[in-house]
C-alpha cells in the first residue's frame, strides 16, 4: 500500500506534517508553545514540514495565511482532538497494523447497531466494553458503531463529523476505541464502522477556506456544495481513511453512509478505488452500503467490491405489514405489502428497475434475484427509522406483541443478515430522537427545520415535540443496565436468544454452502419463500393479514421437519399448514 498522504507521519525522531491547502499562499504548523513554522509546498498542492523530536499528544494546528489575518485551523486529518473539532490537534503515537478481528464468516453475522453516547449512561468506548458479554450472550455476533468521527459539541447522531480520522473525544481517546474492538475480539464479537463520505457537517468544517478544490460549487446536495470525486486527490481523502479505520484501529467492517448522495462524476470510481483500499488492508472485509439507488451490480461476489447493502425495502414493506403504516416514505409499499414483502424475502430488492412513485415514477434498482440473501442487511428498526419519527418511538412503544413477535420472528430466521438496533433485542421502548448540539444561528435552523419537516406534528402536539438542541433530548435516548433487568425485557431478551439459537441451528448449515436461487407463492394474504442451497433447502411460510390463512399443499414442500414457529401455526397433515393473523414457521430440508 502507498504511504498514507494526510495526516502526521512519524518517520525516526522526526514527525512529518501535511496539509492539502492548494488555496493558500502560506501555511505554517504552530506546536502548541512556540512559534509557527513555515511549510513549504509541493505541485500538488500539499504545504509539508518535519519537525524533531515531539513526542505522542503534542498539541499542533495549522495557521492559514501569515501575520495578523492567519486563521488557525485543525488538521483535517487529525488523529486525535485535545478538546472540539475547532481546537488542538494531537501527534499520535505509532500504530502497527491490527492483528485482525473475530475472523467469522458473513453469512454468521448478527449484528446490533449502537450509538456509542447512547449505549451506556456514560456514553464512552470505555463503559461500552462493559456491555459486550450482554450482547454476545443474547446472540449477536457483530456490533456496529454508529459514526464515531470528530463532530463539533458533546452530542452528536455522528454524521455531522467534520475530521473523518479522529474518534470523537466525547467517547474517549483511539486507544479507548482500539480496547473496545479488542475486547469485543475477545468475546468472539466482530466490530464495524459506519463512515460518511457524501458530506461534512455544517460546523467546524474549514476545508472551504483553503482547498476549495475539494467541492463543486456548480452541484448542490442537501448539506451544501457536492464533494468533488473527480478530483483523484480528494478521494485518497477518502481512501485512506477507510483503510485506516480498518488498518489502525482492527475495525472489521465498515458501513457507507448514502453512497447513491455522492453528486460527482467520480462516484464510481470512487467506490471502486475504496473497495480495493479497503480489501488490500483486510481481504474479507465486511463492506456494506446504504444505497437507496439499488444497484445490484455493486454486491457480485464474483468483483469482490462490497459484502452487502442495507436493504430500506425489507423494511418498508415490513414496517406496512406490521404496523399499518401506509404514508411518507411507505407509501410506494403500500399497494400490496403483502407482494412486496415477499419480494424483499425472496429476491432482496422491492424495486428492480421499476417506475419509484416517489420519485415522480422514474425507475429506480436493478435486478438482483441471483444475489444471496445474505448481500442484504434487514431490520425492522435502525437509527434512522426511529429517529427520523417526530418523537423517535419505537415500534416497542406502540405496537401489539403479536406482531412484534412476527417482525422478528421473520427478521432473524430469514437467511438476510439480520440487524437491530441497540436495545431491540429486549424491545425496549427508550426512544431515540434527533439530536445535537450546536450554536447560535445554526442550532436555531436545526430547530426550525425538524420542526417544519414534522409541521402537522408539531402543529397538534409541540408541547411533546423534542427539542434536538435539548440535553434532556440526548438523555432520554440514554440505555441503562437496569432496562434489561425488568422481567417483561428479560422475557422478551429470552425469547431473542432462542431465536439466535434456532439461527445458529437452521439457518447457519445452509447459508454457508453455494446459493441456488428461491422460489416464492402465495395464499391469499400469506407466503412461502424457499431458498435453496447445496446444503439443502430452507422454507419459510408466513401470515401478515388479518384472516387466517390454509396454506396450499401445492405450495408447500412435504414432509416439514421440526424448525421454529411463532403464533397459530396449526399442521393438518403433511404438506399443510393454517396459519393464523402473524404467524409464521420456519423448517430447513438437507440435501439427500
Amino acid at each position: 500500500m502507498n504511504s498514507p498522504r494526510f495526516g502526521p507521519i512519524l518517520d525516526g525522531t522526526a514527525t512529518s506534517f501535511r496539509l492539502y491547502a492548494p488555496d493558500a499562499d502560506h501555511v505554517s504548523v504552530e506546536i502548541d508553545g512556540t512559534a509557527p513554522r513555515a511549510m513549504e509546498k509541493d505541485g500538488d498542492g500539499f504545504f509539508i514540514a518535519a519537525v524533531d523530536g515531539l513526542g505522542a499528544g503534542t498539541r499542533y494546528r495549522f495557521r492559514i495565511g501569515d501575520g495578523e489575518g492567519a486563521v488557525a485551523v485543525p488538521d483535517p486529518a487529525s488523529r486525535g482532538q485535545a478538546e472540539d473539532a475547532d481546537g488542538w490537534s494531537l501527534t499520535p503515537a505509532p500504530v502497527a497494523m491490527s492483528a485482525g478481528g473475530a475472523s467469522r464468516p458473513w453469512h454468521e453475522a448478527v449484528i446490533a447497531e449502537m450509538h456509542v453516547g447512547t449505549a451506556t449512561p456514560e456514553g464512552t468506548f470505555r463503559a461500552l466494553i462493559e456491555r459486550l458479554d450482554h450482547f454476545r450472550d443474547a446472540g449477536f455476533t457483530v456490533i456496529e458503531l454508529m459514526p464515531v468521527a470528530d463532530f463539533p459539541g458533546r452530542r452528536n447522531w455522528g454524521y455531522d463529523g467534520v475530521l473523518l480520522y479522529a474518534p470523537d473525544t466525547a467517547y474517549g481517546t483511539p486507544d479507548d476505541l482500539r480496547a473496545l474492538i479488542a475486547a469485543a475480539h475477545e468475546r468472539g464479537l466482530g466490530v464495524m464502522l459506519d463512515v460518511v463520505y457524501n458530506h461534512f457537517g455544517p460546523s467546524g468544517n474549514y476545508l472551504p477556506l483553503y482547498a476549495k478544490s475539494f467541492f463543486r460549487e456548480d452541484i448542490h446536495t442537501p448539506w451544501g456544495p457536492a464533494i468533488d470525486l473527480e478530483n483523484p486527490i480528494v478521494r485518497a481523502f477518502f481512501t485512506e481513511n477507510a483503510a485506516y479505520w480498518l488498518r489502525d484501529f482492527g475495525f472489521d467492517g465498515l458501513r457507507f453512509d448514502a453512497v447513491h448522495a455522492l453528486a460527482t462524476a467520480g462516484a464510481e470510481t470512487f467506490l471502486r478505488e475504496i473497495a480495493a483500499a479497503c480489501r488490500a488492508v483486510r481481504p474479507e472485509a465486511w463492506l456494506v452500503l446504504e444505497n437507496h439507488d439499488n444497484i445490484a451490480g455493486w454486491l457480485t461476489r464474483e468483483e469482490h467490491l462490497f459484502t452487502a447493502q442495507w436493504n430500506d425495502d425489507w423494511h418498508h414493506a415490513f414496517h406496512v405489514l406490521g404496523s399499518g403504516e401506509r404514508t411518507g416514505y411507505y407509501a410506494p409499499y403500500a399497494g400490496d405489502a403483502v407482494a412486496s414483502a415477499g419480494r424483499a424475502l425472496a429476491e432482496g430488492f422491492v424495486f428492480q428497475g421499476e417506475p419509484y412513485p416517489g420519485e415522480g415514477g422514474h425507475p429506480r434498482g436493478t435486478p438482483c434475484a441471483d444475489l444471496a440473501p445474505d448481500a442484504f442487511v434487514s431490520f425492522v428498526q435502525n437509527h434512522d427509522h426511529i429517529g427520523n419519527r417526530p418523537l423517535g418511538d419505537r415500534l416497542a412503544a406502540t405496537l401489539a406483541q403479536e406482531r412484534l413477535a412476527f417482525l422478528r420472528f421473520v427478521l432473524m430466521l430469514s437467511p438476510e443478515i439480520p440487524l437491530l438496533f441497540q436495545g431491540e433485542e429486549a424491545l425496549l421502548p427508550t426512544p431515540f430522537p434527533f439530536f445535537c448540539d450546536f450554536e447560535g444561528e445554526l442550532a436555531d435552523a436545526v430547530r426550525k427545520g425538524r420542526r417544519s419537516e414534522f409541521a402537522d406534528f408539531f402543529d397538534a402536539h409541540g408541547e411533546s415535540f423534542p427539542d434536538p438542541l435539548s440535553e434532556a433530548t440526548f438523555f432520554s435516548a440514554k440505555l441503562k443496565a437496569e432496562d434489561m433487568r425488568t422481567p417483561q425485557a428479560r422475557a422478551e431478551l429470552d425469547a431473542f436468544h432462542r431465536l439466535a439459537e434456532q439461527r445458529r441451528r437452521l439457518v447457519w448449515p445452509l447459508t454457508a454452502s453455494p446459493y441456488r436461487g428461491s422460489e416464492l407463492s402465495r395464499t391469499g394474504e400469506a407466503l412461502r419463500v424457499a431458498w435453496h442451497y447445496g446444503a439443502g433447502t430452507l422454507v419459510m411460510v408466513l401470515n401478515g393479514g388479518k384472516g387466517r390463512v390454509r396454506i396450499d399443499p401445492q405450495t408447500s414442500l412435504p414432509g416439514m421437519p421440526a424448525g421454529a414457529s411463532i403464533g397459530g401455526v396449526i399442521h393438518e397433515a403433511e404438506g399443510q399448514l393454517t396459519l393464523d393473523p402473524f404467524a409464521a414457521a420456519l423448517w430447513s430440508l438437507a440435501r439427500a
